[in-house]
């Protein structure tokens, strides 16, 4: 079996073809042309026929075609490196940090609707870009904001299934629990067991995967009131777009944190399709069930220390250092504090990532934000200065592949500045923002009829006897 060994071979490829500038050129004029037309199924419905040809001409052309060999570090190494995966709507490389059908987060930044001059960027504009591959106006992004707020319903049976539960339950334990409850009132489900033809799969996963995304804001505040603000529910507010809703059903209607919680849903949305909640989510997927099921497996990789659990531990471990240092630590001090981290064996949380090789982008806007908004803050002072100091001890150690800060080191500091404390319900808030990446790439699955995922698994000893064959060829 044969993959792309990594990104940067893929990168290598396009090179040699002379076709890399000339690509990307194309793909960014297609991505910022507009149309007048609001509705996004019916865009959808336009540009799926030519990606599906675009998909078999690339099978019957290239099926065969040899991309790099797995080694034996791949297999065991958690497949690092390899890339076995279909992603259509976001690509991480190594230096560049992400981009979202071909724009960086700068970029979309710039290019993206948002509430305001100047402002955050909406995440209903990086949904209506990752499922179409068009920047959208104004106009279409409030309309698909429109849309989401009509779906925000949730049944009652989804609240009753969430307080079965022991208030003291993790909010990422009662987040699935709720997306669960959710997945009886699923499209795919019963056009499925109705007998829907293959061709229309898309049609009702895209139903599925809109109402999904409208309605976890809803369950996700309600577990927030719930556990932290004695049960004291905020409706939807039919006035407000999706970020600032969120925001103020959890309980913050300060301008400032809706334009926060547009930018961390809309940089926390997608990050390709190797991570292990997207992963999660495309091989559940396969098997054909429903984007609810396949959503709550997604959550449940994400509740993972290693995965989006870190955004919680890391405002618990700087804490940590404010509790036995001060905030006004010192540069020795704070060496002396990470240094003692590592040699209890533990991580610092928050630094390396397993594609990136540079600071991540997802970090950098995050840090702008501060700069603009809690400067002052002193939370986020030492961030910066573990910005400084961690990275060189990482090196210096010689194990760590990427020692600089990726998404998790910034976000629990500015949630925590704006009164948002509460670091067990972070990884609820990274849950949400993933419904808008996993939902996304569903329909695609489904549009361009992906098929089961089954790779070959080995044992430790028919790898002995290969390799052992292989050195005496």
């Amino acid at each position: 079996m044969v993959f792309f060994r990594s990104v940067t071979a893929l990168s290598k490829l396009r090179s040699r073809l002379g076709q890399r500038s000339s690509l990307r050129d194309s793909v960014r004029w297609i991505q910022t042309q507009t149309t007048t037309d609001l509705d996004l199924r019916s865009q959808l419905a336009e540009l799926i026929p030519e990606q599906q040809e675009r998909l078999k001409k690339l099978k019957a052309d290239y099926g065969k075609v040899q991309l790099g060999n797995i080694t034996v570090d791949m297999v065991i190494g958690g497949m690092r490196g390899m890339t076995g995966l279909l992603w259509e709507t976001s690509l991480l490389d190594p230096d560049e940090g992400i981009r979202f059908r071909g724009l960086s987060i700068p970029e979309c930044q710039k290019v993206l609707p948002a509430a305001k001059p100047g402002g955050e960027p909406l995440p209903e504009g990086l949904l209506w870009l990752l499922l179409t591959g068009k920047v959208p106006s104004k106009e279409q992004v409030d309309a698909l904001s429109k849309e989401l707020r009509t779906r925000a319903v949730v049944p009652a049976h989804v609240y009753k299934a969430i307080d079965a539960l022991p208030i003291t339950a993790h909010p990422m334990t009662q987040f699935t629990t709720g997306v669960m409850a959710l997945q009886v009132d699923s499209e795919f489900q019963k056009a499925y067991e109705k007998g829907i033809h293959k061709s229309k799969y898309w049609e009702p996963t895209f139903e599925d995967s809109l109402s999904l995304i409208a309605q976890v804001p809803v369950v996700a505040a309600y577990i927030y009131r719930r556990i932290f603000k004695d049960g004291k529910v905020r409706p939807v507010n039919d006035s407000l777009d999706y970020g600032a809703n969120f925001s103020h059903m959890l309980g913050f209607d300060d301008p400032i944190v809706h334009e926060l919680m547009r930018l961390y849903v809309t940089i926390h949305s997608d990050h390709e399709g190797g991570n292990v909640s997207a992963h999660t989510g495309h091989l559940v997927a396969s098997a054909l069930s429903d984007p609810y099921l396949s959503y709550a497996a997604a959550l449940n990789g994400l509740a993972g220390p290693l995965h989006g659990l870190a955004n919680q531990e890391v405002l618990l471990w700087i804490k940590s250092v404010v509790d036995e240092v001060g905030e006004n630590v010192t540069t020795k001090q704070l060496k002396d504090y990470v240094w003692k981290t590592l040699k209890s064996g533990k991580v610092v949380p928050g630094f390396g990532h397993g594609v990136l090789r540079k600071t991540d982008p997802r970090y950098t806007c995050q840090r702008e934000f501060a700069l603009k908004h809690m400067p002052d803050d002193p939370l986020f002072q030492l961030v910066s200065k573990l910005y400084e100091v961690v990275p060189p001890i990482l090196t210096e150690l010689g194990k760590v592949k990427n020692p600089w800060p990726n998404v998790d080191a910034h976000s629990g500091v500015l949630l925590n500045h704006f009164g948002l404390t509460e670091a067990r319900y972070f990884t609820v808030l990274f849950g949400v923002s993933r419904s808008i990446g996993i939902g996304s790439q569903l329909i695609w699955d489904r549009a361009l009829g992906l098929p089961l995922e089954r790779p070959k698994s080995v044992t430790m000893e028919s790898l002995e006897n290969f390799c052992k064959k292989a050195a005496s060829s």
